[in-house]
């Protein structure tokens, strides 16, 4: 897999059942296939719980939620200790650029989950952004927030 400009991690991966590799998702408990946005969700997590502090079992992954009564799925959903979602994340590939549509894409998730943070990652390049839900506005953050920060 690519390297990432996030730091290094000691992944765990094996042979799937079907013949693709496998990367053992530690907030999942369980092995997933390894895709390129999958190297970067991995990394991302990692990123979150041993560099920025978030607790593990603060973080929820690839979980489905209903957006106009679609059903949509967000990468990564962070809480803060009263039991409030903080930050959403979108990961993609490596190969991926990041564009309007992929915050289109995280703002959308936003509209259902009315976090005061969000960002986009592609292992590559990482933006955030905090939000102002009264001014229907936001502003991008020149690194990303803490736990720390967000458990206020």
């Amino acid at each position: 897999m690519e390297k990432l400009n996030l730091p290094e991690i000691a992944a765990r991966t094996r042979p799937g059942k079907s013949g693709k590799q496998e990367i053992f998702d530690e907030i999942r408990k369980k092995f997933v296939r390894l895709t390129p946005e999958e190297w970067v969700r991995q990394h991302f997590l990692h990123f979150m719980v041993h560099q920025l502090g978030f607790p593990a079992s603060l973080i929820v992954v690839e979980a489905a939620i209903k957006y106009n009564s679609m059903p949509k799925r967000f990468d990564i959903l962070a809480y803060r200790t009263d039991g409030k979602p903080c930050l959403v994340v979108e990961c993609k590939g490596p190969e991926i650029e990041i564009t309007q549509a992929v915050f289109d894409q995280v703002a959308m998730y936003n509209m259902t989950l009315t976090v005061d943070y969000l960002a986009v990652t592609n292992g590559i390049s990482t933006y955030s952004c905090s939000i102002d839900h009264e001014k229907r506005s936001y502003s991008f953050l020149k690194e990303m927030p803490a736990f720390e920060f967000l458990n206020r």
